[in-house]
């Protein structure tokens, strides 16, 4: 499962199932840890507790990937809808991963470093929120990744010395899945300011500063000069203007973005009918710990009175 974050408050299908089966486990250790029929009965409670919530999140996303149809982006209707496509970035700047410069159209990553007990602790993680292309037979729509749920096949894991490093990413020219918010705007609605933009967008590279060192320190010294600086400008200015330009192109801009209503916004390299599979066994699985837990309490509950 892997940990995803967006929106307000909100707990990705990978945090929801990490808290979940993670919690389950950690229950099921507190129990030997007491080894009392008392305890049982607490942690068995627990544990079917949280299968309800594991059941209902599992069951909510099967629903959603195998309800919903699949549109075309020339034809799809403004609102909730699914789309599947080639997936390609935008002009301009590609994306790469920053840990092994791979052009992709989304990425995540971990970094773990080895304390003195062997354990892997947490030390470094991003998530991309570039937006990117998908393209079907009839158009093309912008995708916004900020706040969707990303499953991909595409992992890759591996340590140096007493590092560990894990990727996942999503590559231009693979099929894509969609899930989420549909909206077109037309050329009218389209309010572009080119120094903002570029002034935003510098302004978030600087919030990477390690990456922005990585992308444009030319000699290496853990500053920016102003010839490197001005690089730096040049390369943004480019990308907003490529941005500006794709969008002024198009009579009409495709966009999908995280549901306003809190409904799931997911994105994969899986086909819809591999990911409702993958969810209905999870609803499948969450049910059996739930009865085996209400059995471990009536069971516990007999015991102690």
């Amino acid at each position: 499962m892997e940990l995803s974050l967006g929106g307000p408050w909100r707990l990705s299908d990978g945090v929801g199932r990490f808290v979940v089966s993670g919690g389950q486990l950690a229950l099921v250790f507190v129990g030997l840890e007491i080894g009392s029929p008392e305890g049982w009965l607490g942690v068995a409670a627990a544990i079917a507790v949280l299968s309800v919530f594991g059941w209902l999140g599992a069951l909510r996303r099967w629903r959603s990937v195998g309800d919903t149809p699949t549109s075309q982006v020339a034809t799809a209707a403004q609102g909730y809808v699914e789309l599947m496509g080639r997936g390609a970035p935008l002009d301009g700047l590609p994306l790469v991963s920053p840990l092994n410069g791979l052009p992709c159209l989304w990425y995540r990553y971990i970094i773990e470093h080895k304390d003195n007990d062997g354990k892997w602790q947490h030390e470094r993680s991003e998530t991309s929120d570039a937006s990117f292309l998908l393209r079907d037979a009839t158009g093309e729509c912008l995708i916004d990744p900020d706040g969707a749920e990303v499953i991909t096949t595409r992992k890759d894991s591996w340590t140096e010395g007493d590092t560990r490093y894990t990727q996942w990413l999503l590559l231009g020219q693979e099929r894509i899945y969609a899930l989420g918010q549909f909206v077109t705007r037309t050329a009218l609605d389209l309010q572009l300011d080119r120094d903002a933009d570029i002034r935003d967008l510098l302004a978030e590279w600087k919030r990477d500063h390690p990456q922005l060192l990585k992308r444009f320190d030319l000699d290496e010294d853990g500053q920016l000069s102003m010839r490197e600086w001005e690089l730096a400008r040049s390369a943004a200015r480019r990308e907003i203007e490529a941005n500006h330009r794709a969008a002024r192109d198009n009579a009409d801009l495709h966009l999908m973005h995280y549901p306003s209503d809190g409904r799931l916004y997911l994105i994969s390299n899986l086909e819809p009918a591999k990911l409702a599979s993958r969810y209905q066994w999870w609803a499948w699985g969450h049910l059996a710990v739930f009865f085996a837990a209400l059995a471990g309490t009536a069971y516990s509950y007999a015991l102690v009175f």
